[in-house]
């Protein structure tokens, strides 16, 4: 029997996070992923998906000075970033430049420090793309702001407002690990060769790349442009549902009920955007698309997806489509780093087998 795709195929076990699709809940490291986003820094989540639990104070002053002691970028990496093509998009470039962090002898095994400094240097890499290709000045990392506000401080050149700067922890929070998806499950597979770190991630970020797995929330937008305006929303969405066309930002593989990532996410919209038009526009697609999927797709229970949201809080922080799918994959740095981590501790290398379905040659008697 064929396991097209691997569905339902159980291949490690994990302690990192659980899914439960039916009653819709995501747990990190055994408590509520939608708790530790409403409530904790992204600097407390990620220490809690690497170790295991929450840091104490001590622990995380330290595990806060470690990273941000790893966000200034080496001169061959901004060489590298200037000398790559303005037409090269994000996703690529930031491909190729985590790949020549392996300057430092990353091997197997790996380790926590190298997990730490990727987290770190990530945002530091996006950000510096991007305003090099805005033809603005590179901004270098400030100490006193943390891993978000860094990011958006080096990205903007502002200090984000605190409603802002939630707006988008809670984001990174929320899209730190999702379970064995498509890109981790790249990272595990590469790592179990025992190869190192570096070459883990960097295979993740090439899947991440693909636009079934990093490039939802930027479709979402498009779609809510299309609309542009309430009175056109249940004609835009009827015609694709009649035409057999996805919904974008709404279903899940795994979810069978609410996204708890969406209803987070779209709390923290709420509080960055108030009565903002486009957030406006959202909710009413939002409604009418999940009364119009209950008639063309009854018994599906098809809800709103953390794609949907996560577009309302990129554009209520004015950041752009192309930077919705870096921002995720320097969230899910953390996760990656973490399941590396993991694989490395029992290592097997996967070697799934295929089912051959060409032509066998006769045998020749002799």
């Amino acid at each position: 029997m064929v396991h097209y795709g691997l569905k339902g195929i159980t291949c490690v076990e994990t302690s990192i996070s659980h899914i439960d699709g039916e009653k819709g809940r995501l747990i990190y490291r055994g408590q509520h992923a939608k708790d530790i986003a409403l409530n904790h820094s992204f600097e407390e989540a990620a220490y809690l998906i690497l170790f295991g639990k929450l840091p104490s104070s001590e622990e995380l002053q330290t595990f806060e000075e470690k990273l941000a002691a790893e966000r200034h970028l080496p001169e061959h990496i901004e060489r590298l970033i200037q000398s790559l093509p303005n037409n090269m998009d994000d996703m690529s470039v930031l491909r190729t430049v985590v790949s020549a962090l392996g300057e430092n002898a990353y091997t197997f095994h790996p380790k926590t420090e190298e997990a730490i400094r990727l987290i770190a240097i990530t945002p530091s890499i996006i950000a510096y793309r991007k305003r090099w290709t805005r033809d603005e000045k590179a901004i270098a990392p400030s100490s006193q702001y943390g891993h978000v506000e860094n990011y958006y401080y080096m990205l903007t050149g502002e200090q984000p407002s605190e409603a802002k700067k939630k707006a988008l922890e809670t984001y990174m929070i929320l899209a730190m690990e999702h379970g064995m998806n498509a890109s981790t499950f790249s990272a595990r597979v590469t790592l179990s060769t025992e190869s190192d770190l570096v070459s883990a991630v960097t295979a993740a970020l090439g899947t991440m790349k693909g636009p079934l797995h990093g490039g939802a929330p930027s479709a979402v937008t498009k779609m809510l442009e299309d609309i542009g305006e309430k009175e056109n929303a249940e004609a835009y969405l009827t015609k694709k549902l009649e035409k057999g066309e996805r919904l974008m930002g709404f279903g899940h593989r795994v979810y069978k009920t609410k996204d708890p990532r969406a209803e987070a996410l779209r709390q923290k919209a709420e509080e960055v955007a108030g009565n903002d038009r486009d957030l406006d526009l959202a909710l009413h697609v939002e409604a009418e698309a999940i009364r119009l999927l209950e008639i063309y797709k009854p018994g599906r229970k098809l809800y709103t997806n953390v794609e949907f949201y996560a577009a309302a809080v990129m554009k209520a922080i004015d950041f752009d489509d192309e930077l919705f799918t870096p921002t995720f994959s320097a969230s899910r740095m953390v996760g990656w780093c973490a399941h590396v981590l993991e694989q490395a501790e029992n290592n097997m290398i996967f070697r799934p087998s295929a089912k051959y379905t060409g032509a066998i040659p006769e045998e020749v008697l002799s």
